[in-house]
C-alpha cells in the first residue's frame, strides 16, 4: 500500500514537472530591457524597402512604437508595436496595417511575443504558439537591429531582418 502511494505521489510530481517545463513561459522583463530603441531610425532592406521606425520613451510599463515601410515610393505596410509590462511579464504586441490603415490581422487580435530574455542592449521575445523568436540588439550608439531566429540543429540562428540607423 505504501509503495502504491509513492507511486501515485511520484506520477502526479512527474506530471506537475512536465506541465511546469513543457510549455514556453514568460521569464518577466521590463519596459527597461527594451528602452535602448527609444528614438527616430531609418532602415533600407535589401529588396529596397525604406522603413522609418519610431519608439517613445518608456512610461508607466509600455513603450509604443510605429513603422511605416515604403516601396517603390509609396506606402506598403505600417506596424503599431506596443511593449506592456503584464503580470506574466514583458510582451511585445503588434499589428499591421495596408495603406489605408486596412489591418491585416482581426479586429481583436493582434502578434504577440513574450518576453525570453534581456542583457545588456539586447532583447529577445519568443512569438506565442510558434517557434519564431525576434532580437532587439543595439549594436552601436547609432545602430540597432530587429534580427528573425529559427531553430537550427538545435540551436536559435538569428538573421537581420531591418539594420536601423539612427535618423537625423
Amino acid at each position: 500500500m505504501k509503495r502504491m502511494y509513492a507511486l501515485l505521489l511520484v506520477s502526479v510530481f512527474a506530471g506537475f514537472l512536465s506541465h511546469v517545463y513543457g510549455q514556453t513561459q514568460p521569464k518577466g522583463g521590463s519596459v527597461a530591457d527594451v528602452s535602448f530603441i527609444q528614438g527616430n531610425w531609418k532602415a533600407t532592406t535589401a529588396d529596397g524597402r525604406t522603413i522609418d521606425g519610431v519608439w517613445l520613451a518608456p512610461e508607466n510599463g509600455n513603450i509604443l512604437g510605429f513603422m511605416r515601410m515604403m516601396k517603390g515610393g509609396k506606402a506598403d505596410l505600417y506596424e503599431i508595436l506596443a511593449y506592456e509590462q503584464s503580470p506574466q511579464g514583458l510582451v511585445s504586441l503588434v499589428k499591421h496595417f495596408q495603406p489605408g490603415l486596412v489591418g491585416t490581422e482581426e479586429k481583436d487580435k493582434q502578434d504577440r511575443y513574450n518576453f525570453v530574455e534581456a542583457s545588456k542592449d539586447k532583447a529577445i521575445f519568443q512569438k506565442e504558439g510558434e517557434d519564431l523568436r525576434i532580437l532587439y540588439e543595439k549594436r552601436s550608439p547609432n545602430q540597432f537591429v530587429i534580427a528573425r531566429g529559427n531553430q537550427q540543429d538545435g540551436k536559435w540562428v538569428f538573421k537581420d531582418l531591418f539594420v536601423f540607423n539612427r535618423a537625423k
